[in-house]
């Protein structure tokens, strides 16, 4: 039963960020699911999501960690490598559930890595940012105050490399809307089409969608380009100018 609950609950968040457990619960029952207050606001907590307001967002850091300032305010993104995101969603399956983190290139939308999990320690967050720099690096790097991107170990590594880190504020989940956007369409365009049922399927499949979604799926927003195209376009102008 939690499975299928979590399951609408994450549908119906991309329809409705703003809908918290109270409403989340009211929408539930209309579906005919008798839960309880208590209990959705437990699974949502389990998903890592709550309404998009100005409060206290589910992912702190510990108390411990850094917290670094949002830079992105009215900065104008003009190039590919100028800011990169990451984040973590929930990923329903038929029989459990994982978690999966992304970086994204905001500029050319370009899905630089990615990594699913079953818990959500921050192993799988280095490991996509390993994969992520084979790219390059960014001059500025944006993600929530969750902990997994607080750790001195992931923070780190980007001030090693010379990145600046920004985070977002509170209970702002648009200052990463590049990345939110990104959510929902791998949700709605293959991963609710696709009900998969084992971990192994879900690797095999999500690596066949980004590289759809890099590769050959045409953004509006990019000029009916690719994200690819931009991206590596981009480098290959630069590197010729240069």
């Amino acid at each position: 039963m939690n499975l299928t609950l979590m399951r609408l609950i994450d549908e119906q968040y991309l329809k409705t960020p703003f809908y918290g457990y109270p409403k989340m619960t009211k929408h539930l029952r209309q579906q005919g699911y008798w839960v309880n207050p208590k209990r959705v606001s437990r699974l949502m907590k389990l998903m890592e999501i709550q309404a998009i307001c100005p409060r206290r967002r589910l992912t702190i850091p510990n108390s411990g960690h850094k917290v670094y300032p949002y830079l992105l305010r009215n900065v104008p993104i003009t190039r590919a490598n100028q800011v990169w995101s990451a984040d973590i969603t929930y990923v329903p399956m038929n029989h459990g559930f994982m978690y999966l983190v992304a970086i994204l290139d905001w500029f050319s939308r370009y899905v630089l890595s990615w990594q699913i999990s079953n818990t959500l320690d921050n192993i799988f967050c280095l490991m996509a940012l390993d994969k992520a720099f084979r790219h390059g690096q960014p001059e500025i790097f944006n993600t929530d105050q969750g902990v997994q991107f607080t750790s001195s170990s992931f923070t780190e590594q980007l001030e090693s490399a010379g990145v600046k880190i920004s985070m977002d504020g509170r209970g702002r989940v648009f200052d990463n809307i590049f990345i939110e956007r990104l959510w929902r369409t791998v949700k709605y365009e293959d991963i609710y089409l696709k009900n998969y049922d084992t971990v192994i399927e879900l690797d095999q499949g999500l690596e066949r969608y980004f590289h759809f979604y890099n590769n050959e799926r045409f953004h509006q927003s990019l000029d009916y380009m690719t994200p690819s195209q931009v991206y590596y376009d981009f480098q290959r102008t630069t590197d010729s100018d240069g």
